[in-house]
């Protein structure tokens, strides 16, 4: 009964959105975040220009139909918090926490971002602290920005998941070039900076926009590479020595595609890695919008590919061979600032060595999304 009220509070709200949508100015919204997010503004000001408070709320409503059971579930997905101060007109300091709001103990989960960046343009920004690390298609891409409800199988298989590790890097973009390198500490997890006592990773991608030549508003491909000496200490990565992904990211006005294709070798039991994501979408109306996606990955030995975060309340076992079709929808109130997501998931696990499946059913995951 509890989850039912949910989700007509979710399309209750979708459909009051929709009727008022058409009447409010982006002025509103405008207004309205200045008044959350803008705690202090004075470019005059020669130490301290800004105090920004950011942030995002994103809920979640799961449900899952699968030969290996059947499961209903909703929580906060994410729920993050913090200030934003730029000074001296070059410098950043960010600081992020991870809030758990549906549990006392802890209450605090953990600082994402806790970083100080310089910048005179684009061209050249450096980051030095706890940020995140940017490579695979979905792994580059916010949680805020997302065209799926949450990343494909893919990113969680093969790019870190924990996102925000300890490290420096050096990213820019140059006429349509972009890049990125840095080296970050992939040692001993815990809720802030980590234990340093694994090994250093490394971080080198490049891009080129061929926007022009396409006649597109963006068609960005990208290479990333990433090493990792092995070390039993690694826990804020996986167990991934070498990682390769190629992507692109296309979008025209009423339609785009992004694609990537991503191998990695392991290490300490880890299997290889081979896989790939193509994820077409197109744009019904300025505000909404439908996405397909599929994703393959397999692994040479019979643990080598993990389920996805809702698939796990039901199956804990790994496979070798792993197929995901996506079929959804997103509602934009405010751009990516406010949005309603919807989408309908076939997941597939096998362990071909064994001649059993891991997991093979529907997941249904709708939300909202709230960036600020």
């Amino acid at each position: 009964m509890r989850q039912r009220r949910i989700v007509l509070a979710f399309l209750i709200l979708g459909l009051a959105h929709t009727a008022s949508a058409q009447k409010a100015h982006a002025s509103v919204y405008d207004k309205a975040w200045k008044r959350v997010t803008d705690l202090y503004v004075n470019d005059k000001n020669p130490v301290v220009e800004k105090v920004l408070f950011t942030g995002r709320f994103q809920y979640d409503f799961n449900l899952l139909d699968a030969d290996q059971g059947h499961r209903t579930e909703h929580n906060v997905r994410r729920m993050r918090v913090g200030p934003k101060i730029t000074f001296l007109h070059t410098w950043t300091l960010h600081v992020e926490a991870d809030l758990n709001p549906q549990e006392h103990d802890p209450f605090y989960a953990r600082l994402t971002d806790a970083y100080v960046q310089w910048s005179r343009n684009p061209k050249a920004v450096v980051t030095l602290g706890k940020h995140g690390v940017a490579f695979t298609m979905d792994g580059a891409t916010s949680s805020k920005e997302l065209l799926t409800i949450d990343r494909s199988n893919l990113a969680n298989n093969i790019w870190f998941p924990q996102e925000y590790i300890p490290g420096a890097s050096v990213s820019g973009k140059v006429n349509q070039w972009t890049y990125r390198g840095g080296f970050y500490s992939a040692g001993t997890a815990n809720r802030e900076l980590g234990r340093f006592d694994g090994s250093v990773f490394y971080l080198a991608s490049g891009g080129y926009d061929f926007k022009k030549p396409l006649k597109a508003k963006e068609a960005l491909l990208s290479v990333s590479y990433v090493h990792q000496p092995a070390n039993t200490h690694n826990t804020f990565t996986r167990q991934l020595e070498d990682v390769v992904s190629t992507n692109f990211k296309f979008e025209r006005k009423t339609w785009g595609l992004r694609a990537d294709v991503a191998a990695a070798s392991g290490y300490l039991g880890q299997g290889g890695l081979r896989s790939m994501m193509v994820m077409p979408f197109y744009n019904l109306t300025p505000k909404l919008q439908g996405v397909a996606r599929y994703t393959y990955i397999s692994s040479p030995v019979a643990n080598g590919v993990r389920l996805a975060t809702y698939e796990t309340r039901l199956a804990s076992g790994r496979g070798d061979r792993y197929q995901e079709t996506y079929v959804g929808a997103n509602y934009f109130v405010y751009g990516h600032k406010l949005k309603l997501q919807t989408g309908l998931q076939w997941t597939d696990l096998k362990d071909h060595t064994r001649g059993r499946s891991i997991f093979d059913g529907f997941s249904w995951t709708s939300g909202l999304r709230v960036g600020w």
